[in-house]
């Protein structure tokens, strides 16, 4: 192999290694823009002793997180968003 054709070799290598690092990059970045909390960003406030994070008017009419930190209470939130309704109306 010629040394022009090792270079070639070499460059067509090292783009596409950097286009799989950003494929995935980018899908990160989707994943955690496509969150409950990312897409409705609710509110985020100390109640008590722990952080809560909040969509909606109230906590018995919304959606709400609960943790010691405000991520912690984001990633509960998220949590929240899915769960379905027991019997009685709460999460």
């Amino acid at each position: 192999m010629s040394l022009t054709q090792e270079h070639s070799y070499m460059a067509a290598n090292a783009i596409c290694n950097a286009a799989d690092m950003a494929r995935e990059s980018i899908q990160q970045a989707a994943y955690c823009y496509s969150t409950p909390s990312a897409i409705f960003r609710p509110r985020i406030f100390i109640d008590g002793n722990q952080w809560c994070a909040l969509y909606g008017d109230d906590l018995q009419n919304g959606v709400a997180g609960f943790g010691d930190s405000p991520a912690n209470a984001v990633h509960d939130f998220d949590r929240s968003w899915h769960a379905k309704l027991k019997e009685g109306g709460a999460a």
